[in-house]
């Protein structure tokens, strides 16, 4: 609910990237020749779409691909015809957009070049293959362009006032807070002997960066000055990125000047010395301004391009061909203050995400509906009420709807804070949130017969030379680097993170027992750095246990809101009875009917 994703949304339903991509097209052969187009299935705007034009859209969705009956054929349909209708006006409005014949001529090169269609026997062969003359190609391409032409148009029209602008960084000031960040030089050296050498002139006051530059591996140079510029060697601000992690969590646990290392790390030993912490901080407007006045321009852009599509479609007026064998259904499954929800436009999130689609292919569609639709009707709901709420509120929300619900709620939880006590219980109660997981370095070695894996392992607590061992003995080799628990299969996870005593140990580490794998081949494992998981201190988390808290209250804060906004408002569900209606019945064999378009109240 909080930490919005600014990413800007460009295409709101499935077809708008690319109704008719060479990907789709691809995917379908069809049984005619290359001018046959079929029936008219539907008109929009009293335009024609033929039966082959769906035809090749069907072929590469994947919800046509587990062949949907009963109800989930209708729910389909009614997605999949709510998709060509809004794609077919929108070509239709996109139609008056100037597209030059050399911007065809570059995307037809950039597809033969995708598809190594560089002669001219290969390229025909591609336009035989998907039904195209090379003339329908370049007409799709060019409808195509100037759909995405017209979409940027849209957004681009659409600018913030200065006054939203501000109000989007009120709203939004969490989001451009700065992270923790270090002034500090480094040393980092090969061995560790000479590591804590180093370590001890540093502390016994020996000049640091005279150090840096007599011993580091890296930025010497530069006296170990760490976000220094080429040909510097005054210390910038870094963030925790520029560390390794062991090495990270140790410089910034000190939240101070001071000391840190010799750290190992990959091979290599780190000492660190923090000249300054600079704590995260929400930074001015004026700090930010070019930034915030970027993503305020998606957000509106955003809106215009949600509110262009919407009445696009109300405008677009549709009529179906009969006997076709599509049904298309469409009413209203919920009002809110008088305010309709269609059913298409629960379908459309529900259907889009991948794990719908998933379970209609595994034959679960009934459950994908019986558990998505009712889920996603319901935040759908609260969605038109935040968004009401942010309409009567007078302040300049801007963004598609569900941008303005988020930043509603942000808006009206802004207020919430921690204290110490409270952040002091997170963390007793939230352990799992603070703990660095248990870890190793593990390498596998496997073997076909039990006896070699066993006298391996004899050997291997005597042994330096792993792939001369290994080679010896007839085993592969595998590295499997640093792990955490879950990482590895679970027979060989459970021998690393779950047995409690250390195995026995030789140069190359601990050797496991040998252990016989599901595929009957046997393996011994080598571990080195062992580590339990760690439980880091409060003083290191101090400042994610206050924002843990005060995301937790921000969520019952909002959700309290919506509970109140829904008490006052007038809110109808029909998704069952509308589920119940459309449903076949089964003891009558069904007729095809022509669909009818029910037609969208308006909102």
């Amino acid at each position: 609910m909080f930490g919005i994703n600014r990413r800007a949304v460009t295409i709101l339903f499935g077809f708008l990237a690319l109704a008719f991509v060479v990907g789709a097209i691809l995917l379908f052969t069809p049984q005619a020749g290359q001018e046959a187009k079929g029936k008219p299935v539907l008109w929009v705007n009293g335009k024609a779409v033929y039966e082959l034009d769906l035809l090749r859209l069907q072929g590469n969705d994947p919800l046509y691909a587990a062949n949907p009956q009963g109800l989930l054929k209708v729910l389909v349909d009614t997605h999949f015809l709510e998709q060509v209708i809004l794609t077919e006006a929108l070509k239709q409005d996109a139609a008056r957009i100037r597209v030059g014949s050399a911007e065809v001529r570059k995307e037809v090169d950039r597809i033969r070049e995708q598809y190594g269609l560089r002669d001219k026997k290969a390229y025909e062969q591609f336009l035989n293959q998907i039904g195209y003359t090379d003339a329908q190609l370049r007409a799709e391409i060019k409808a195509q362009l100037q759909i995405q032409k017209r979409l940027e148009q849209v957004r681009s029209s659409a600018k913030p006032t200065p006054e939203e602008v501000r109000f989007y960084f009120e709203v939004h000031q969490e989001d451009y807070k700065t992270e923790p960040r270090v002034q500090a030089r480094q040393i980092v050296v090969d061995d560790k002997k000479v590591a804590e050498e180093v370590l001890a002139k540093a502390k016994a006051g020996e000049d640091f960066t005279a150090l840096a530059k007599k011993y580091s591996k890296v930025g010497a140079e530069q006296g170990g000055a760490l976000g220094a510029a080429p040909g510097e060697s005054a210390p910038k601000p870094v963030t925790k990125v520029v560390f390794p992690e062991k090495v990270a969590e140790a410089v910034f646990a000190l939240k101070g000047p001071g000391l840190v290392g010799p750290i190992e790390a990959g091979g290599r030993y780190y000492i660190v010395k923090v000249e300054a912490y600079l704590p995260p901080k929400v930074p001015t407007f004026e700090e930010v301004k070019d930034q915030v006045e970027k993503d305020a321009g998606d957000a509106k852009a955003n809106g215009a391009l949600e509110a262009y599509l919407e009445d696009l479609r109300k405008k677009a007026q549709v009529r179906f061909a009969e006997g076709v064998g599509y049904v298309y259904k469409n009413p209203a499954v919920a009002t809110v203050n008088e305010r309709e929800i269609l059913l298409s436009q629960v379908l459309q999130p529900v259907f889009s995400n991948q794990q719908t689609a998933a379970l209609i292919q595994q034959g679960l569609g009934e459950l994908a509906v019986q558990f998505f639709l009712p889920q996603t009707l319901e935040r759908l709901v609260d969605q038109e009420i935040l968004v009401g709420a942010a309409k009567k509120s007078g302040k300049p929300f801007i963004g598609s709807k569900d941008e303005v619900a988020q930043a509603y709620l942000l808006y009206e939880t802004r207020d919430v804070t921690a204290t110490e006590a409270e952040a002091r219980r997170f963390y007793a109660e939230n352990p799992a949130f603070f703990t660095i997981p248990a870890s190793a370095e593990v390498v596998g070695v496997v073997f076909q017969e039990e006896a070699k894996a066993k006298a391996f392992r004899e050997a291997a607590l005597k042994a330096s030379d792993l792939q001369a061992l290994a080679k010896a003995h007839g085993g592969t080799v595998t590295e499997y680097g640093a792990v955490n628990p879950g990482q590895l299969p679970a027979v060989l996870d459970r021998l690393v993170f779950k047995v409690k005593e250390a195995f026995p140990k030789g140069s190359l580490g601990e050797v496991s027992e040998v252990v016989k794998l599901e595929d009957g081949t046997f393996t011994v494992l080598l571990i080195k750095n062992r580590k339990p998981e760690e439980l880091k201190p409060f003083e290191a988390v101090k400042e994610e246990a206050l924002e843990g808290v005060i995301n937790r209250k921000r969520q019952e804060k909002a959700q309290a809101l919506i509970q109140k906004l829904r008490q006052e408002a007038k809110v109808e569900n029909r998704l069952a009875q509308v589920l119940a209606e459309l449903t076949p019945k089964t003891e009558e064999k069904p007729k095809e009917e022509a669909p009818k378009e029910e037609a969208p109240a308006k909102p």
